[in-house]
């Protein structure tokens, strides 16, 4: 029964493992762009674990959150503008000291403080320096990412891709709209609703258009290729094509679930 056991969590360690690794190729490359740095995803941890330059585009979301508010006030009403600076130690910083440790706790405190970043994508000092959770920490630096885009930062690949996939959702609702129907037809539902009148050629072409390219779209998946990996969107976060395949298709999950099958039959005859 524990042999059973060990192969299935290692199964899904593996697969999760793999868009963790996407994740951290994207940031890696974002972070380069942005500080000339020379982060991989292999080095990921490694090149962060002093906090310098958390701490150091912490500085740099607040710069430019306060460009944003001063050139379009109105629009700032609607966003968490993080105003507090960050203190912290660029100089001689060892991983793993006191002063690494300081500066990772200040980047986490800006980030639950200034940005109210929810406690489901936070991290904790050792997930950092002690590799504890790296899947949190990099789950929280795309969401300070995704914050920053909005003051008008530069965003890694996948943030970019959202940010195009809800504009195209807003369009198709803005067509809807032009169209005269009485409901907006879904982004992601298949249907065809009946417009009200006649609706213009050029709209309908328009639409008409978009409704193929989401008919193409993997049923409710949003893809893309980021480098050697297959990326497709669900809900509000990504997955790797294969682990979603993993987790979703009753083919591919026949072999998991003959494992629990068999873990399940076991403890109840054990019982």
């Amino acid at each position: 029964m524990r042999m059973f056991l060990m192969h299935n969590d290692s199964e899904w360690d593996s697969m999760s493992e793999e868009y963790l690794y996407a994740m951290k190729e994207d940031l890696a490359e974002w972070l380069n762009t942005l500080y000339d740095l020379d982060i991989t995803a292999d080095t990921f941890m490694e090149s962060l674990e002093t906090g310098c330059a958390l701490c150091r585009h912490a500085k740099n979301v607040n710069r430019a959150a306060h460009d944003f508010k001063t050139r379009y006030p109105d629009a700032a009403l609607s966003l968490r503008i993080p105003s507090k600076d960050v203190v912290f130690q660029s100089r001689n910083v060892i991983p793993g000291s006191f002063l690494a440790r300081d500066n990772v706790s200040n980047f986490i405190g800006w980030c639950r403080l200034e940005l109210w970043i929810k406690d489901v994508l936070m991290f904790e000092t050792n997930d950092l320096v002690e590799r504890c959770n790296e899947k949190n920490f990099v789950l929280c630096l795309l969401e300070v990412a995704r914050r920053g885009a909005k003051f008008g930062m530069l965003a890694p690949m996948l943030i970019q891709l959202e940010e195009e996939i809800e504009e195209e959702i807003r369009d198709q609702e803005n067509l809807s709209e032009a169209l005269g129907e009485s409901q907006s037809p879904p982004s992601r539902t298949y249907s065809r609703k009946e417009s009200i009148g006649e609706p213009d050629p050029e709209l309908l072409a328009r639409w008409q258009e978009q409704q193929k390219r989401v008919l193409l779209d993997m049923r409710n998946l949003d893809e893309l290729v980021l480098r050697t990996h297959v990326m497709v969107r669900v809900g509000g976060g990504w997955d790797t094509l294969e682990h979603y395949l993993d987790k979703h298709d009753p083919c591919r999950c026949a072999a998991f679930g003959e494992i629990t099958t068999c873990v399940t039959s076991s403890i109840t005859a054990a019982m």
